[in-house]
């Protein structure tokens, strides 16, 4: 868990707390620190009192992401820290089109994972 800088907050539309991700997951919160610790979210500290957040897009309504928790894998084995993949996963890419974390959002995970596979070669 990590402190971001500027310019990757920026690129993040939106944040979540942890007891408002509980909420809509249904789950304690002691539930979604240890999904984080398990590496299945990302939280990174940000803001004035350094509370965790996750960004808003990696939830979906009542659950997380589709193949979220697989990209994370991927990207982490590749070595990249979590500013890494919040750069990565919220910088818009032409190509795809759109941003690697809007393209998991609407069910292209394969193509994304794909391209994730690929930055490690």
């Amino acid at each position: 868990m990590t402190e971001i800088d500027a310019k990757i907050d920026a690129l993040v539309p939106d944040w979540l707390y942890l007891p408002d991700i509980a909420e809509m997951l249904d789950i304690e919160v002691t539930r979604v620190r240890q999904l984080v610790k398990e590496g299945q979210l990302l939280a990174v500290r940000r803001g004035e009192n350094r509370s965790l957040q996750v960004p808003a897009p990696f939830i979906d309504g009542d659950k997380i992401v589709k193949g979220l928790v697989g990209l994370l894998t991927v990207l982490r084995d590749d070595g990249f820290s979590d500013e890494e993949i919040l750069e990565w996963m919220f910088t818009p890419d032409p190509t795809l089109p759109g941003t690697p974390a809007q393209a998991l959002s609407e069910n292209r995970g394969t193509e994304v994972k794909r391209r994730a596979q690929a930055l490690a070669l």
